[in-house]
């Protein structure tokens, strides 16, 4: 059915929620002949909505191989007259003649059945749980005001739960979480973070670390948060790496904070493994923020600005 060149070239942003369990990933980001999580959902689109191209995902924070996601956001630019497969997938036998009116009145429960059609056509390590459509001026990367990870390490003397070893780090040696905050409490604040990041042309290393600190719960897993307006390449997992040398008494509290100030990469900060890191949570500011959030974000950030 023929449609006006308004509604073809029209575009709805949708927001999608979702998770993953990062092991058999080669990270998020497409990448040829490797399994990825966007090239997963990507297709996975393509395919329901009968796209003769995938359509391309912006996703609040790119994860590395191995790392897994609970709270991972994303979003995607589709043009109304797509969506209009979703009718037929709601049980109509004939295509929407006014598209756009159609979208407006059953806009809801086309999203439902895009959900729905996601978890059966994507493989179980990953899942969207709700697609909604996204407020004006929502960029899931540049519109974020923070990301929260968390990073699960177990210190018990026979090893990790063997439910849980594909999220939990093994650590041989006891850890102290007395010492591990006192490390962790170095490093808070907005610094240049060049000394835990791998550098990448262009980018800033310069970061606000809002949280750092670790928790052993009732089942002896220690829990560390980490939250900061935004992480640059490997930072997580550089800090954690530092922090649980000193939790072991091999480097002293002061050491992390140390290395901090240094600006430049430390051959004694280890990167700790991938498999105990998760994406927690994005937080987002209200929606007349959004716009706002996103071009401030997109500024390159120095200290002298």
């Amino acid at each position: 059915m023929p449609y006006g060149r308004d509604v073809v070239d029209r575009h709805e942003r949708l927001r999608l929620d979702l998770a993953y369990e990062g092991t058999d990933f080669s990270g998020w980001a497409r990448q040829p002949g490797r399994r990825t999580v966007q090239g997963e959902l990507e297709d996975a689109l393509g395919r329901i909505l009968r796209l003769d191209a995938a359509p391309a995902l912006t996703v609040a924070g790119r994860t590395d191989a191995g790392v897994h996601a609970r709270g991972q956001v994303a979003h995607v630019d589709l043009p109304v007259v797509s969506l209009a497969v979703l009718d037929l997938t709601a049980g109509r036998g004939e295509p929407p003649a006014d598209v756009e009116a159609a979208w407006r009145e059953n806009g809801p429960q086309w999203l439902s059945a895009l959900t729905r059609r996601l978890a059966g056509i994507l493989p179980l390590d990953v899942r969207v749980h709700a697609v909604s459509v996204a407020p004006e001026g929502f960029d899931a990367r540049f519109s974020a005001l923070s990301r929260r990870y968390g990073y699960r390490v177990s210190d018990a003397p026979g090893g990790v739960d063997p439910l849980r070893r594909r999220d939990v780090l093994w650590h041989n040696r006891p850890l102290d979480v007395d010492l591990l905050n006192a490390g962790a409490a170095r490093l808070l604040g907005e610094h240049d973070f060049a000394a835990f990041c791998k550098r990448r042309e262009g980018a800033t290393t310069i970061r606000e670390l809002q949280r750092l600190d670790w928790v052993r719960g009732n089942d002896g897993i220690i829990l560390a948060t980490v939250v900061a307006d935004a992480f640059c390449h490997s930072m997580v997992r550089a800090l954690v790496g530092s922090l649980l040398a000193v939790g072991e008494g091999r480097r002293p509290v002061e050491w992390p904070g140390q290395v901090l100030a240094a600006a430049v990469r430390d051959s004694g900060v280890h990167v700790a493994p991938a498999h105990g890191l998760t994406l927690e949570e994005v937080r987002y500011p209200a929606g007349e923020e959004l716009a706002r959030r996103a071009a401030a974000t997109r500024r390159v950030r120095t200290f002298s600005s």
